[in-house]
């Protein structure tokens, strides 16, 4: 019989990577869609579609019914107020709605998305409503498994993408700091694979993963093996210290247009590095070199 998997967040960057892995791992996806948003799934064939929102509990339980299994993916990075998008509503308060929901439903297994950094006592908002989220996971009846990405890159990200049009077009591309803060950019497609995989390899309950490329790469780095991978033999940049960055942002951050937010440069000072070796041995996936993947993702 064909496992259905209940999947929030499916219309986002990773969540399209996601089914794409569960359909070729022969899952029956439904997927959650917030009215509205629709024409993201533009092209999915053969997967339920169910309309709902994370943050409104009631006809959560009903839709889940019949799942063996739940992907959580909602998450953002950065904060809309006004609109009433904030981590402790999308990050803290959504994944107690469907904790609560899956238990009600009886859904035995949830598989959660979260982000490298995050721990008890974290300096960003953003990891620390990321906690609160694992916590609640953690204390919940369904058999869990948690993932903690490094950054992600593929056709569409929000990074690498950016990176590249900043390199491909601008005279010098803006660093932050020294830029020898560390990253480890892991490709979608093996991410999402993870995530389908784990709902076939049982040693992957009630664990906790890290997950991230072969190896760190201080920001620099990152724009450089960028450039040559679009071919440029140089890649320029022009430092901005923190210092001055700081009060630039904190008057700057309310503007849409603006590309930072306090949240954001707090954690862009700290390292995103992780030892990967566990989730590529329980998985069974072989590592790709960053450079390699950014071929790959530019070919396309």
């Amino acid at each position: 019989m064909t496992q259905r998997v209940f999947i929030t967040g499916g219309t986002g960057f990773v969540g399209k990577a996601v089914i794409h892995a569960l359909q070729a791992r022969g899952f029956t996806v439904r997927c959650l869609v917030r009215p509205g948003s629709e024409a993201d799934l533009k092209g999915f064939e053969g997967i339920e579609r169910v309309p709902g929102n994370v943050l409104i509990p009631k006809g959560l339980e009903a839709s889940m019914e019949g799942c063996s299994a739940l992907i959580h993916l909602v998450g953002i990075i950065r904060e809309h107020p006004g609109r009433g998008v904030t981590f402790e509503r999308l990050h803290s308060v959504a994944t107690a709605n469907l904790v609560k929901a899956a238990e009600a439903a009886e859904v035995p297994r949830f598989i959660h998305m979260s982000a490298l950094g995050t721990r008890p006592n974290a300096r960003s908002r953003y990891h620390q409503t990321k906690w609160e989220a694992e916590e609640t996971v953690r204390a919940s009846r369904p058999q869990w498994t948690i993932f903690r990405p490094s950054i992600i890159y593929g056709v569409g990200d929000g990074f690498v993408s950016l990176l590249a049009r900043m390199i491909k077009w601008l005279p010098a591309v803006p660093v932050i700091g020294d830029g020898k803060y560390r990253l480890q950019p892991v490709p979608v497609g093996q991410v999402a694979e993870g995530f389908a995989r784990a709902l076939a390899y049982p040693e992957s309950k009630q664990r906790t993963y890290e997950v991230g490329g072969p190896r760190p790469y201080a920001f620099t780095e990152i724009l450089d093996v960028i450039g040559a991978a679009l071919g440029k033999s140089k890649v320029r940049k022009v430092h901005h210290p923190v210092g001055l960055m700081r009060p630039l942002v904190r008057v700057l951050q309310p503007l849409p247009f603006f590309p930072l937010t306090l949240d954001q440069l707090t954690m862009l000072q700290e390292d995103s590095v992780c030892d990967p070796a566990p989730f590529y041995q329980t998985f069974e996936l072989t590592p790709i070199e960053f450079p390699a993947g950014l071929q790959r993702m530019f070919a396309r």
